[in-house]
């Protein structure tokens, strides 16, 4: 069982219906939308995909209804529509993960390995949206619970500790009103190798990167740590029209309309914060 539930604005029957159609999207209302993307999803295609793959179901409700709503769905047919009794929000429960797909499921790693994938996608979000509370819990061990944060800091402190954080640099550019910004935490130079070598890089809220932000990170870090690479917790924020985030299957990668300027960005910064 992976399972995985918010308190959010929660969904009407109707919308949890459609949100098992592939290309069926609330975040593109018209074409243009397409250029200015700033939410983690848009394409339509997550939920029907790992729904067609296993033994799924969605538990949903908004905050002014009375009932939820519970879609079973196996292997991609919808079994069973009823009302549930659930607090506002959603839950998403998976079973029997490539149930009607053998020989996919023989190219799932060792449980450990699939164990650390999630806690690095967790890790990841739970960055990115400091003020959200997160809790993991892995095979009824609970591994995290992160109270919302009021700064980034916070929640650096809480993922790994005071002393990860101690060995961090502030990294904000320098002027306050530029388009192109960036803020986050970059490891101190030392002699040593770096303590961590775990890079996070967030394109307006989204785990992804860009060559030229390895690049700019490559330039600006002092040369005498070798090949090493800094631990960073970097977010680059830009006007979404600046950025394709449609150009990567996972949208791990990104493109933007300004190499340069983002470059002269990331540079500026990392270069004053060192």
């Amino acid at each position: 069982l992976v399972s995985v539930q918010d308190d959010g604005c929660g969904m009407t029957r109707e919308d949890a219906l459609l949100s098992l159609e592939r290309q069926a999207t609330s975040k593109i209302l018209d074409v243009d939308d397409i250029e200015r993307i700033d939410t983690l999803g848009f394409r339509g295609e997550a939920v029907p995909s790992i729904a067609s793959v296993s033994r799924f179901t969605i538990t949903t409700r908004r905050a002014d209804a009375d009932e939820g709503t519970q879609l079973v769905v196996n292997a991609g047919a919808l079994d069973d529509v009823r009302a549930a009794g659930c607090p506002p929000g959603t839950r998403v429960e998976v079973r029997d993960l490539f149930c009607n797909v053998p020989a996919r499921r023989k190219f799932l790693h060792s449980t450990a390995t699939e164990e650390s994938h999630v806690k690095a996608v967790f890790t990841a979000h739970a960055l990115a949206h400091p003020r959200v509370g997160f809790a993991l819990s892995v095979d009824g061990r609970e591994l995290y619970r992160l109270p919302p944060a009021e700064k980034l800091a916070d929640r650096v402190r809480d993922l790994f500790g005071p002393d990860f954080l101690s060995a961090l640099l502030p990294v904000e550019t320098p002027d306050a009103e530029a388009a192109i910004r960036v803020t986050g935490f970059l490891e101190r130079p030392n002699r040593a190798l770096p303590s961590r070598r775990d890079q996070y890089i967030f394109v307006n809220g989204r785990p992804a990167t860009a060559p030229s932000i390895a690049y700019a990170l490559r330039e600006a870090y002092p040369r005498r740590q070798g090949d090493a690479r800094p631990a960073a917790i970097l977010f680059l924020t830009l006007p979404p029209g600046q950025v394709d985030v449609n150009v990567h299957p996972t949208k791990r990668e990104v493109r933007f309309r300004d190499n340069g300027a983002v470059k002269r960005a990331f540079l500026d910064a990392l270069e004053a914060a060192l």
